[in-house]
């Protein structure tokens, strides 16, 4: 089938929905960003094959749900291309080298670990890890040898955590997050599976070889709240009770990152005995109620696939909007609570900064919480990742209470 396609004066370089695969020219609807990764709205994509260093010249994309249109010579006859999944068939030119084979799966184990909650777990641990420091004589080089090796257990668990979360959930995010490498099929079953296991078994071995009680207790509790939140086994899979899947991210947000490193530094680096100190019962208490309030959130914008699936989240009992101001109130009432310790202080500094930071963060979650469109999941994910910039934030205060 021959068609005729109009020209105009059209630059790619200017086109937000002209995405260039070396010859291929894909048409696609609008990008959105959902956990940190590009999304697209489903529906018909289009795509123009050109000479390898030429761009078909054209802002009139032939409106066909099944063909692509290919340049046969230099004039404007074109071709029928099939589609095959909305996107444009492989060409015997696509660059499939190894070098950009391991980037794609590279990308693709990105966006797996979650990298956003990768990064704030990394950012908890280090931070907790500071806190036992009462001098500078305390910052040797052996210290941040030592500060260092645990890290290594800290990101396996927490590859485990989202691996088996994302091993048992498939089915779901086919419908939630459809981006998702297994459930866009990019990974495959095995392929999850294997770093799952992966993952648990290299975390527990690398803890025992640190010969840390606390460090590895804490590796055998996140593996197993891990596993219970997501597993479908009996007694298990805990993220159907509202309940216990807060209690889950209250242990996987709030204590683990923080509790076993802390007296892992305490005791096995700086030589001192194991106490619960202010500010780590203060980091403790108050990240329990933002691990809570990032555990209500979280569910906002999977009210859909989870009600299909029958996973009865408080999201879906109760409807977006009042778990959505309980979050807010959670936050009021923690950062409320964060402002009265800072003035409890008696250290000048420490008053200042705790009670200026805790309230300018407490003006910012107000602004942002009437402005978001609960009927927009776009608008939803964007408060969710504000709490996540909100717990990095944290972290630095934590450093101020005395």
């Amino acid at each position: 089938m021959l068609q005729m396609l109009a020209f105009s004066s059209f630059s790619p370089k200017y086109h937000p929905y002209v995405q260039h695969s070396r010859c291929v020219k894909t048409y696609r609807p609008p990008v959105t960003h959902i956990h940190g990764v590009l999304n697209r709205n489903q529906g018909k994509k289009y795509a123009i094959k050109c000479s390898e260093n030429s761009f078909y010249p054209t802002n009139k994309i032939t409106e066909r749900n099944d063909v692509v249109c290919k340049p046969l010579n230099n004039n404007n006859r074109v071709t029928a291309v099939t589609l095959q999944d909305g996107y444009a068939s492989k060409s015997e030119d696509e660059d499939g080298s190894p070098k950009n084979v391991f980037l794609k799966n590279l990308n693709a184990l990105y966006r797996f670990i979650y990298p956003y909650a990768c990064f704030g777990v990394l950012i908890a641990t280090t931070s907790n890890s500071l806190l036992p420091v009462e001098k500078l004589a305390d910052l040797t080089p052996t210290f941040f040898i030592g500060l260092l090796k645990p890290l290594v257990p800290l990101l396996l668990m927490h590859i485990y955590g989202v691996a088996v979360n994302q091993v048992a959930d498939v089915e779901i995010d086919k419908v939630n997050k459809p981006y998702m490498p297994l459930a866009s099929g990019e990974f495959s079953m095995e392929t999850g599976i294997a770093i799952t296991w992966i993952s648990a078994l290299m975390s527990l071995a690398s803890a025992i070889m640190l010969q840390s009680p606390p460090l590895v207790l804490g590796v055998i509790a996140w593996l197993f709240i891990s596993t219970a939140y997501s597993a479908q086994l009996p007694f298990l899979r805990w993220k159907g009770n509202s309940f216990l899947a807060a209690v889950c991210m209250v242990f996987m947000c709030g204590l683990l990152p923080q509790v076993p490193f802390f007296f892992h530094v305490q005791k096995y680096l700086l030589g001192r005995p194991m106490e619960f100190t202010k500010p780590l019962m203060f980091a403790s208490a108050f990240m329990t109620c933002l691990s809570v309030a990032i555990a209500f959130v979280k569910d906002l914008h999977d009210v859909e696939g989870d009600r299909e699936h029958g996973i009865q989240t408080l999201s879906v009992m109760l409807g977006k909007e009042k778990v959505f101001w309980l979050s807010v109130y959670m936050l009021t009432t923690a950062y409320g609570a964060a402002v009265l310790v800072g003035a409890s202080s008696s250290f000048l500094l420490s008053k200042l900064v705790t009670i200026i930071g805790h309230a300018t963060l407490l003006l910012f979650v107000w602004h942002r919480a009437r402005n978001v469109d609960l009927s927009n999941n776009e608008s939803i994910f964007s408060f969710y990742m504000f709490i996540w910039q909100l717990y990095y934030a944290e972290y630095l205060l934590i450093h101020f209470v005395r």
